[in-house]
């Protein structure tokens, strides 16, 4: 599969994607009031929760996924011919855009979890329904994420399984497209306020710092959605914001990175600041309107299908938190999740890794005794060097933007109060779970990006205003441009890798070993239920056993 192919079946993911989002920006505006840059994003979520829904009964397939795709380009040709309003001017720029980053799509070396449950866990959605217990064989199976659901109904004739990162790069153009266009519209109508400033930080962050694709895992693009759910949670105070226009896009991100990431349930918090303005604008109608509305109705359901499906997988609704596991369940694996509850907290807390571990760890990670070693293991590693950059990016806006000229600004209550919501997830992160994936990327960004973005929005704009903001993001996309280039020429030497001959990334028989897994114990399964005989998988540490038409794994004590 050449570069050419590989881009083409890109193209028609693309338009397809964007087809399904422009349907329903277009006929239900009444339950929706979404603004057009978010329609890719809201045909992802579509697909997400449709992948979801479908995996219960069916397994993604050709066939499955080609009638998906089939009804897309449909939808694509009717828009086409009827000239719809802002569907071939936006799918243009989307398009455009996509060539510019498409760079990142050009993968050789994936992610370290790719072998060990990214690529499985999506490969097995394509191949099965729904196999209750499925967390058994690998504890990367004992939660689920939508970028596995979403990766799973592109697997495709001619491209398989070499579409499985086409999920985190359309996240990432969604993300991208959107940054763009609100900056637009914010200088058309010369609104320069913090919130700007903040947009212009989250765009440059997520190009600059975020640049590798095959690195995003199910963590990365969570914390993309999560700067733009505290954007539209400060728009929502500006002045002619309109509710309606907010609860879509808000409940959007937040389906979104809840389901990316099961434990980014803390963000819920978000909704606090909602519930003051509602509370203050007196929107006695506004529990009606959010039943009616579309992006929440979606949020709802993805909501339950994401907890169902962890039921599905490990017996517990969000796996390792332990009380919300059901013991009674014959699958369930509660009685491991306090065990490794306690396991992700001693790895993120730096005191073990593949080569060492710490003695007595259930003391090490009591109060703040791991706080010494993570510093020296962790903190002087990674995250003084992500220190470093935030801070090297915070001045050089300064030094771009400043302006002799100040004027006096106000800091409203719904920023302080937003800005307490994010210590107190700082404070759950770097106490629970301090490891820049887990949510600390976003989080530490945010509590430093926002008193900066206040500092700046206190200047008065120059004459050459508009072209220090096209600099800056032209300069952020050659970085993000220039960085991949850099991996792709690295790649090449060390892995011969040729993307223009063969764009396909590595893969081996440890990347199928779960399927091989399934059907040697439906292999076993079915010669004992010809033969007659009981229990003859019993000597295995985990049993197969089909009931109501669905296979049930379930761990041997």
């Amino acid at each position: 599969m050449n570069l050419f192919v590989f881009f083409i079946f890109f193209l028609i993911v693309l338009i397809s994607c964007y087809s399904y989002g422009f349907f329903f920006y277009s006929y239900f505006r009444k339950n929706l009031n979404l603004d057009v840059e978010y329609c890719l994003l809201l045909s992802l979520l579509f697909l997400c929760l449709l992948s979801y829904l479908t995996h219960f009964f069916i397994p993604h397939n050709y066939f499955h996924n080609s009638i998906i795709f089939i009804i897309g380009i449909i939808l694509f040709i009717y828009y086409y011919i009827t000239n719809q309003k802002n569907f071939l001017k936006e799918l243009k720029l989307i398009i455009f855009l996509s060539i510019i980053l498409s760079i990142a799509l050009i993968i050789f070396k994936t992610h370290d979890d790719f072998p060990y449950y990214h690529f499985p866990y999506t490969y097995y959605l394509t191949q099965e329904n729904i196999i209750f217990g499925i967390g058994s064989i690998n504890h990367g199976f004992r939660t689920t994420s939508s970028i596995f659901y979403l990766n799973s109904i592109f697997y495709l004739p001619i491209i398989e399984f070499f579409s499985f990162q086409f999920g985190a790069i359309l996240f990432y153009l969604s993300a991208v497209y959107i940054f763009l266009i609100q900056i637009q519209k914010d200088f058309q109508n010369k609104i320069f306020d913090f919130i700007f400033y903040l947009k212009l930080f989250s765009l440059a962050f997520i190009l600059i710092f975020f640049y590798r694709i095959s690195e995003h895992g199910t963590d990365r693009t969570a914390q993309i959605f999560i700067f733009l759910l505290f954007i539209e949670l400060f728009s929502l105070f500006r002045k002619n914001s309109k509710f309606n226009e907010f609860i879509s896009k808000f409940f959007i991100l937040l389906a979104l990175i809840i389901s990316l990431k099961s434990f980014y349930i803390l963000y819920l918090l978000s909704v606090i600041p909602i519930y003051f303005f509602i509370k203050k604008k007196n929107l006695m109608n506004s529990f009606k309107l959010l039943l009616k509305n579309l992006s929440f109705q979606f949020f709802i359901v993805l909501f339950f299908l994401v907890l169902l499906v962890n039921l599905s997988n490990s017996g517990c609704l969000i796996y390792p938190v332990s009380f919300t596991c059901f013991p009674f369940l014959d699958w369930s694996l509660g009685n491991e999740a306090s065990y490794m509850n306690n396991w992700y907290e001693l790895w993120s807390k730096g005191g073990a890794n593949p080569n060492i571990r710490v003695e007595n760890s259930d003391e090490y990670i009591k109060g703040f005794n791991w706080v010494l070693n993570w510093m020296d293991g962790y903190f002087f590693n990674k995250v003084s060097d992500f220190l470093l950059g935030l801070i090297f990016l915070i001045i050089l806006f300064h030094l771009i933007f400043k302006s002799k000229l100040k004027k006096k600004i106000s800091i409203r209550n719904h920023i302080i109060l937003t800005l307490i919501i994010l210590l107190i997830l700082f404070f759950e992160w770097f106490y629970n779970h301090p490891s820049l994936r887990y949510g600390g990327y976003s989080v530490i960004a945010l509590l430093l990006f926002i008193p900066s973005s206040i500092n700046l929005s206190r200047n008065i704009k120059t004459k050459n205003f508009k072209n220090k903001i096209s600099f800056f993001v032209i300069i952020s996309m050659i970085i993000f441009f220039g960085r991949n280039i850099d991996r792709v020429i690295n790649e090449n030497k060390k892995y011969n890798y040729k993307p223009i001959i063969d764009a396909k990334y590595r893969l081996d028989n440890n990347h199928f070993r779960i399927d091989k897994y399934l059907n040697d114990k439906k292999k076993v399964l079915f010669e004992c239920k010809m033969n007659k005989i009981l229990n003859c998988n019993f000597s295995d540490t985990i049993t197969m056993y089909k009931k109501n038409k669905y296979y049930f794994l379930k761990k041997n004590d």
